[in-house]
């Protein structure tokens, strides 16, 4: 969009003294000749020149007549200077207003992360009214509630790992704000089982994974914003409502083809099985030492974690193959892998998750391309 000139507040005001003095300089007249010329006393003179005193009705006359110019065009000077002079006042008064408001707000924003991503500009005018629009609350009492929202409450500090809530809150926040801006198509739930099919190819083929997923749920109504977790924020992903519409946020903090394909499906299952029926809710996928029991084995977060699981591998196609350790041996899991049409690195990702073993070696590319 582009800018009106006339909106722009000057740096400087610029008084009709300075030109004057200039336009003296360039004409070789000595403000005691001008005083003489114009009538004008020299002390008035001077303290016009030195931006002192404006330029009335008279004066511009006088002046206009020495020089030969039009006696408006320095009443318009003067009348410039004095609505520069207005705006800069007012533009330092929002500014100082809004830097102690944002003063305020930086203790309920992750202040560091948003300035590294570039979510926030550092002008305090602007970004005040930017983390409003993103916790989309009115003022500053209404930021510190949002961190006692019900939704907010399922994860926990661990000695292993310690989610920072403000970072966690920004990131979710961040991720429904951009989700705002984004068109899909028309989400159909009948549309399940081809939307998976399509994506299980591209699991598979593990080749611009990202942009070609971003594109399939698209396609099929859903939002996929990817947005990197901040520090001391073990965020996988996050599902929800966003303008009528089902939305994902992902991290991708593993940058690992069988994490990217977990994550999207466990997402999914919460969009297909819960917030179909409930457009208010809101999952968070975090590390699992940073949440509650309580919630790694809630109903909701099971069923999310075996459709994911199923979606990808069917479950008695992989308890036959798991049976007799042929985990172990890498030609059976490509084997297996092809046989299911997924990529074997998602055959190793389900028996780590499962079992906790995340140190057999396999001679495969885990990396997300």
């Amino acid at each position: 969009m582009s800018t009106n000139i006339k909106q722009l507040t000057p740096a400087k005001a610029i008084h009709p003294g300075e030109i004057l003095n200039d336009e003296l300089k360039y004409r070789g007249i000595s403000q005691q000749d001008f005083s003489l010329e114009t009538g004008i006393s020299k002390t008035i003179l001077n303290e016009i020149i030195k931006g002192k005193r404006s330029i009335n009705a008279d004066v511009a006359l006088l002046i206009g007549k020495a020089l030969q110019m039009d006696a408006k065009l320095w009443l318009n000077l003067q009348n410039n200077y004095d609505l520069d002079l207005s705006n800069i006042k007012e533009k330092t008064r929002r500014y100082l207003e809004a830097t102690d408001m944002w003063n305020q707000i930086k203790e309920y924003v992750p202040y560091k992360f948003y300035k590294k991503c570039k979510v926030i500009s550092g002008n305090p005018v602007t970004d005040v009214l930017l983390v409003k629009e993103i916790y989309n609350v009115s003022d500053i009492t209404a930021l510190a509630a949002v961190y006692k929202q019900p939704k907010y409450a399922h994860f926990r500090k661990s000695g292993k790992l310690i989610p920072d809530k403000i970072n966690l809150i920004g990131w979710v926040n961040v991720i429904a704000f951009e989700a705002k801006k984004v068109e899909v198509d028309v989400f159909d739930v009948v549309k399940k089982d081809e939307l998976i099919s399509k994506l299980k190819d591209v699991f598979r083929e593990n080749t611009e994974t990202v942009s070609r997923t971003t594109e399939i749920l698209s396609n099929y109504g859903i939002k996929l914003i990817v947005h990197k977790n901040a520090e001391k924020c073990a965020v996988d992903g996050v599902s929800f409502w966003s303008e009528g519409k089902p939305a994902i946020g992902l991290s991708i903090r593993h940058q690992r083809i069988d994490n990217f394909a977990f994550t999207i499906l466990h997402e999914l299952a919460h969009i297909f099985l819960h917030l179909i029926n409930d457009v208010n809710a809101q999952f968070i996928n975090l590390d699992k030492q940073a949440l509650e029991q309580e919630y790694i084995e809630s109903k909701e977060e099971k069923e999310a974690n075996d459709f994911s699981s199923s979606a990808l591998i069917n479950n008695d196609e992989w308890k036959v193959f798991i049976a007799d350790n042929s985990i172990y041996q890498a030609h059976k899991v490509d084997q297996f892998a092809t046989r299911l049409g997924v990529h074997p690195a998602i055959v190793y990702g389900r028996y780590s998750n499962e079992t906790g073993n995340y140190k057999i070696k396999a001679n495969i590319d885990k990396k997300l391309n």
